[in-house]
């Protein structure tokens, strides 16, 4: 990228979010519109928190001129940087951010995937990415329709089922597990840390609502050669 083309966007993140809110408003309900305006609003949140890691050595200096500025200069990244800087940040902001930073219900978690499923069709249309970048923000947001309540709903039955009573554990570790492979009232997990394999007893319902591939955040504990659930936070989709 040459110097003279990093320079602050001709329509901008946040213009064009503004713009699709409207389109979308001519033809939702308010109480549906409600929630696109929260999963929109949730959405520049992460981008202006987060949108800023993977940026070039030139746009990272465009950036930090100014996010350091004080007063009327100061932007943040949804007011430096335009639409093109989406699609690469979607995935990340439904599979991190909606589960661990956004306490909310299943209801929302499904919204989110709906609401960057219409994003990437409607900036497509509006010529705002290119097909290829549109294909894969829907495929992302329609398999978060799916996954995100189904997480959120593991990660409930977790938090209620964990065992903690076993005391004198002979190991304990705690991070990300892996779940891969699911059977009637066990899970098979892998550490992303070591390669430690872990088999847990859970009861039908959780391995019934589990799915391959997806991860759980918490503390795992054993006890000779029996591994147990000690601390379940999240879970995250594959």
């Amino acid at each position: 990228m040459s110097k003279d083309t990093v320079k602050v966007a001709e329509k901008t993140i946040e213009a064009v979010l503004g713009e699709f809110l409207e389109d979308q408003a001519k033809r939702l309900k308010p109480s549906t519109m409600r929630k696109y305006q929260s999963i929109v609003s949730l959405f520049q949140s992460f981008l202006d928190g987060y949108g800023s890691q993977d940026l070039g050595k030139q746009e990272d200096a465009l950036f930090e001129r100014f996010y350091n500025a004080s007063g009327d200069e100061h932007r943040e990244f949804c007011q430096i940087f335009g639409p093109e800087k989406i699609p690469g940040n979607v995935g990340e902001f439904l599979d991190y951010f909606m589960v661990r930073k956004v306490m909310c219900g299943k209801d929302l978690m499904q919204a989110a995937g709906t609401v960057m499923k219409k994003l990437g069709k409607w900036l497509e249309e509006k010529g705002y990415i290119k097909s290829e970048y549109a294909v894969d923000v829907v495929r992302r947001g329609a398999a978060a329709v799916k996954e995100l309540p189904a997480t959120e709903e593991l990660a409930q039955k977790l938090y209620h089922y964990v065992d903690s009573t076993a005391a004198d554990f002979d190991d304990v570790i705690e991070g990300y597990f892996t779940i891969d492979e699911v059977e009637p009232g066990k899970l098979h997990l892998s550490a992303w840390l070591g390669d430690e394999q872990i088999v847990v007893p859970v009861p039908r319902d959780i391995s019934d609502a589990s799915g391959v591939g997806w991860s759980i955040s918490g503390v795992m504990g054993r006890k000779g050669k029996d591994w147990r659930i000690l601390e379940a936070w999240n879970v995250y989709p594959g």
